[in-house]
């Protein structure tokens, strides 16, 4: 039985491509600014994004709880989306590391933050006040469905920001999808943003990492608040060479991934007991759904595709995400949504 993990796209493998350059890779010690291989993956990562400099990190948690560091003054505040992963899966870094409260606004049902509603939440000038150090956005939106935000609607927030002095961070986790799904190039949808975070070890595949890119300046602070956090990796270029073959060889097959996902979603709509939850449709790798069937529990049904050799996150409350991959083929596709079929149709004996 063949094994077919749609819990993420974490769970890629390094490519053989990857795996040689890891062998090969000319090593120093980074914290000392010595790692050839990682100084190259920085200058290259700084290039795709349009930014002046970048800053390779172990984690996009790491890499967004960095940022928020070098923006933000103990005792700012920092506007979040109320669905966004750094105000949920994030731990609280930036309240219990940072000195900082977090103010939500909501999010829209593809990610999207109503600009007007930024606005209202920046505090004014008051001694009862924290002050408004940063706004982050989020793209593509992991818990809102992988939609894609696009430049004119990134745009729409970022630009009043700027014209009031507010810096905005992009958790780009995802943002070589968005910009596959837009068809626009990744630095396009940053241009606006102040800092952006991205991850290399999801959907481009390699083991361990993430970039932080913005100004020189800013990444000079950046790498202090990395050593805080203990993120200075010494000989890290054997993990920064599997994310240069990352940038320069994985981002065109992202388009695959989206299609088997869209593929993905339309068998599963019609099947009956399941409810397809994006509004919006699916544009990159996610598809999220509901067990709507009175004849078979949520945690029954992952207790059985995990019988047929399918795995599925599943976030409670009946609702489950499927995230396409490198790895999994169209074949994979047909054999998950056969084995959705046998699952709901003889439900649990």
């Amino acid at each position: 039985m063949k094994n077919i993990d749609l819990r993420s796209d974490t769970v890629t493998l390094p490519t053989p491509a990857m795996r040689k350059a890891m062998y090969d890779a000319e090593l120093g010690d980074d914290v000392m600014g010595e790692d050839p291989t990682v100084n190259g993956l920085e200058a290259l990562a700084a290039e795709k994004v349009g930014k002046e400099a970048a800053l390779f990190v172990p984690s996009g948690t790491m890499g967004n709880l960095v940022s928020i560091l070098t923006h933000c003054r103990r005792g700012d505040e920092v506007i979040v989306g109320d669905q966004a992963h750094i105000f949920i899966f994030e731990v609280g870094a930036a309240s219990v590391l940072g000195g900082l409260q977090v103010h939500t606004v909501p999010n829209e049902p593809n990610g999207m933050l109503d600009p007007q509603s930024v606005i209202d939440a920046i505090r004014g000038e008051n001694i009862h006040f924290p002050p408004t150090g940063l706004v982050c956005l989020e793209n593509t939106h992991n818990k809102c469905g992988g939609w894609a935000l696009t430049l004119e609607q990134m745009d729409s927030v970022c630009l009043p920001l700027k014209e009031r002095g507010i810096p905005v961070h992009l958790d780009g986790a995802r943002v070589f999808n968005a910009a596959v799904a837009l068809e626009v190039e990744v630095k396009e949808l940053a241009r606006n943003v102040d800092s952006v975070m991205f991850c290399l070890s999801k959907g481009l595949c390699a083991p361990v990492g993430s970039m932080v890119a913005g100004r020189e300046e800013f990444i000079r602070r950046a790498r202090k608040y990395r050593k805080m956090v203990g993120g200075g990796m010494r000989q890290a270029g054997v993990l920064a060479a599997a994310g240069i073959v990352a940038l320069t060889e994985m981002v065109d097959q992202l388009a695959e991934d989206h299609s088997n996902a869209r593929a993905l979603a339309e068998g599963l709509m019609g099947i009956e007991g399941i409810r397809l939850e994006q509004r919006h449709g699916v544009q990159t790798n996610m598809t999220f759904l509901t067990v709507v069937a009175d004849w078979i529990t949520p945690p029954e049904l992952l207790t059985a595709l995990g019988g047929e050799g399918v795995k599925v996150g599943y976030y409670g409350k009946g609702v489950f995400r499927a995230v396409t991959h490198h790895g999994i083929e169209e074949e994979d596709i047909h054999l998950a949504l056969e084995a959705f079929r046998r699952v709901m149709k003889e439900g649990v004996a």
